[in-house]
């Protein structure tokens, strides 16, 4: 008896992590994940690693755990991975305020994103 086994999201040969609460915009996230799609795993990481924008230490580490999942959930060899997704989305956003002049006051709106990145296991030429 017992409750049937979770079926898989991904292939066979994929294996992916996600980053659920990433401080920052999903425009900023965005950007920095257009610079991984369809690279190789190694060179992502060294595109991340280099990168000027904030945001892609944050993606680095989604990244590193996509491919240990990889590694050691799914038996894959870590040389033939290449990013098959990296698709971003809105979290929670933080809703604050502050004081204006005059009395009033202004929301600030402090927002959260989340990141999905699967790697694929490609053979070999």
């Amino acid at each position: 008896m017992g409750k049937e086994k979770n079926p898989r999201r991904v292939g066979d040969n994929e294996a992916f992590a996600v980053g659920r609460q990433i401080r920052g915009s999903a425009q900023k996230l965005n950007l920095v994940a257009g610079l991984i799609r369809g690279r190789k795993a190694e060179e992502a990481l060294n595109v991340l690693a280099f990168s000027s924008k904030a945001m892609a230490v944050d993606v680095r580490k989604v990244l590193q755990s996509a491919i240990a999942n990889a590694e050691n959930n799914h038996n894959l060899d870590i040389d033939a991975l290449v990013i098959s997704e990296a698709s971003v989305g809105k979290a929670m956003s933080l809703k604050r305020w502050k004081a204006r002049a005059r009395g009033r006051s202004t929301r600030i709106v402090k927002p959260f994103s989340r990141i999905r990145v699967v790697v694929r296991e490609e053979e070999q030429a």
